[in-house]
């Protein structure tokens, strides 16, 4: 790949710097503490400005930047005659390569070479195009201003090269090399190299694309959800709204059926009115050594999917960690994917671990800047091809409502800057929704803002380049700084973030408490902001990280009958409210009055992609769980009728008109 396209290219909004990836140029050592950065003297937006380097990048469409021009001017003098003879008089006398760019890998050497020192960018990756063998790295740029090289295209089912770091202040991560197409010997298509982390004000290389296999794309589902206008839709193109619980059992064998979640806990949450069930996935159990995969374990999982879905509920697979692994007293990735560079690890304990612990902060800046594993293939792209393996496992089945890249991230010292969330985390994702879509076009992808954002934060996230995504937040302000107004601040920010992106938002985690008022205020954000939910947790059972305190369980042991003291009453009537499940059309609105028992819903037909309206007589289902109306409802309906047995769980409603109004009370 030539220098000249990656020059032309759009990159995303400029990446954090980070000691690791200083550390990788040999610059200082990790057990330094963090520079300062720019942002957090307050001059940050005044540096964007006057280098060009904002949200979209160096490289833009509408013309050179200054640091772009910077950059030209350095590359024509190192390429230049008079250049080329000074730079080598120079890298003589000082006995170091100081000015010049890398060499480019070849057959014999595929990596690309480092830059110089002062002045120069990365070599690209040797193309193996052709050949049996995978693309070569891009090589490292070590200078402010240098960029790093492509990784080279792969050969016949081989995996493209990495692209090289980007100089430390304004340098540009190189691009990931693509990857060959044909039938690699594991059978999973050949995934794309990983971008270059840029500069403090630079920006992510972009991943290579996905190889395909000799049987052509994968075939995706045509019955499971997606992505219209916004909204989550199901295959008749009906609004669906999910209201559900989490489910995560974080110690092995990391799998809820293990501590007795079974046939009637789904029965209970399908009963209640639940649709949809948070299902936690851990990354250790599925990539026990490097690239081996259990799929044993996904079996397990799936004995859960099955069971929800026996009971008309949708899974998200949701892969969970908290504190980064075990390593550190928490769950997530596994032990041979732990680095933590020989820095201490006091165990602080969850969160704590997150913020002072500094062997955390390694293992995260490990991961985000790729870093080899014990095998030589990086970390983050081990984290993608785990992601490949279980999107392929997954792949066609319609109970499984979505993929959860990863819940919340937290930026190791690539978080102190302020653009972690564009200039790391969302080419990550990037890289990580493309391994999916190599495997599985339909299945709706989630993502997640980084953890700051559960407390009120703005959003720093750039686009995931997959319009069938959704955007998956937590709301824990309100929990830990009452009487703010950060709860419904965190949903706004969220919600601006889908609106602007066109693509629908859930509520993926909040509660973690018995205080039913409290629960009951983010019901109430969750409705006027028209999204869904899933509360956090079914059960404690082997939570070792959760600031709960032991009361956020719905159902105390899963192994015994949810009943009794066994089941927190009061919660389920709380969780347990009335709401639209799936809309022939629009919604306008929806709330619930949990004092008078009300629900006021509207919609109108027209449906959710603008292709029209839904037929008079489409129906509309509505929940109605026995647990709020133990004494049945009423109902009255403009603009439609009720086609349901009265006081039935699930109120179906017909329209006879263009505009529906329903309004369910307790019966008198």
């Amino acid at each position: 790949m030539s220098r000249a396209r990656k020059l032309r290219n759009n990159r995303s909004a400029g990446a954090g710097t980070t000691i690791g990836a200083f550390l990788a140029v040999g610059l200082v050592s990790l057990a330094a503490p963090p520079a300062a950065h720019a942002d957090d003297l307050g001059i940050g937006d005044w540096i964007a400005d006057l280098f060009g380097t904002g949200d979209v990048g160096l490289a833009t469409d509408t013309g050179t930047s200054f640091v772009e021009a910077i950059h030209t001017g350095i590359e024509g003098w190192i390429n230049s005659d008079l250049g080329q003879q000074v730079d080598g008089v120079i890298n003589l006398l000082a006995g170091q390569y100081l000015i010049g760019d890398g060499a480019d890998g070849t057959a014999a050497d595929p990596n690309g070479g480092a830059g110089g020192l002062w002045f120069g960018d990365g070599g690209d990756g040797w193309d193996a195009t052709g050949t049996d063998h995978a693309g070569g790295d891009g090589g490292a740029a070590l200078s402010l201003f240098g960029y790093g090289g492509d990784g080279g295209d792969g050969g016949t089912a081989m995996a493209g090269g990495d692209g090289g770091i980007g100089g430390w202040l304004f340098g540009i991560g190189g691009d990931g090399g693509n990857a060959g197409d044909g039938d690699p010997a594991g059978g999973l298509p050949a995934l794309g190299g990983a971008g270059g982390i840029g500069g403090l004000y630079g920006s992510h290389g972009a991943v290579g694309e996905a190889g395909t296999l000799s049987s052509g794309p994968p075939v995706g589902t045509s019955d499971g959800l997606s992505n219209a206008g916004g909204w989550i839709t199901d295959s008749d193109g009906r609004v669906v709204i999910l209201h559900g619980l989490n489910e995560v059992y974080k110690i092995a064998p990391y799998e809820p059926s293990a501590i007795g979640f079974g046939d009637d806990d789904a029965k209970l949450l399908a009963d209640s009115g639940f649709n949809v069930v948070r299902l936690g996935v851990i990354w250790a159990g599925v990539e026990p050594e490097p690239g081996v995969f259990d799929q044993a374990y996904l079996d397990s999982i799936n004995q859960t999917v099955q069971t929800l879905a026996g009971h008309g509920i949708r899974v998200i697979l949701d892969m969970h960690q908290d504190g980064y692994s075990s390593v550190f007293g928490g769950e997530g990735a596994p032990l041979w994917a732990t680095q933590t560079g020989g820095l201490p690890n006091p165990a602080l304990g969850f969160p704590f671990d997150y913020f002072f612990n500094p062997a955390q902060y390694y293992a995260w800046d490990a991961l985000w800047s790729n870093a080899d594993a014990s095998d030589g293939v990086g970390l983050a792209n081990h984290y993608a091809q785990m992601w490949e393996y279980v999107a392929n496992y997954f792949n066609g089945n319609p109970s499984v409502a979505g993929y959860e890249i990863m819940n919340e991230p937290w930026g190791g010292t690539y978080g102190l800057g302020s653009h972690f969330g564009a200039g790391v985390l969302t080419p990550f994702y990037n890289q990580v929704d493309t391994a999916i879509r190599a495997v599985d076009p339909s299945t709706p992808v989630y993502f997640e803002p980084d953890l700051l954002t559960t407390n009120g934060l703005p959003l720093t996230l750039g686009t995931v380049d997959d319009p069938n995504t959704v955007l998956s937040f937590h709301d824990y302000a309100d929990n830990f700084l009452p009487g703010f107004g950060l709860g419904a601040q965190s949903a706004s920010n969220a919600v601006a973030y889908g609106n602007s992106h066109d693509i629908p938002v859930l509520l993926t985690e909040f509660g973690s408490t018995n205080d039913y008022s409290k629960l009951s205020d983010v019901l109430k954000i969750a409705d006027q902001n028209r999204i869904g939910w899933t509360e956090w947790e079914y059960t404690d059972k082997g939570d070792i990280t959760t600031t709960g305190a032991g009361h956020g369980w719905l159902v105390g042991d899963p192994s015994q009958p949810p009943s009794g003291d066994n089941l927190d009453a009061g919660k389920l009537a709380t969780l347990a409210a009335p709401y639209p499940q799936a809309i022939s059309g629009t919604p306008n609105s929806w709330s619930f009055d949990s004092s008078t028992g009300t629900l006021q819903f509207s919609y109108s037909t027209e449906r959710a992609d603008g292709t029209g309206s839904f037929d008079i007589g489409s129906k509309t289902t509505i929940s109605t769980p026995v647990v709020e109306y133990p004494h049945g409802y009423q109902v009255s309906v403009s603009g439609g009728h009720v086609v349901s047995q009265p006081n039935a769980p699930v109120l179906v409603i017909a329209s006879d008109a263009g505009s529906v109004g329903v309004t369910v009370k307790p019966a008198s």
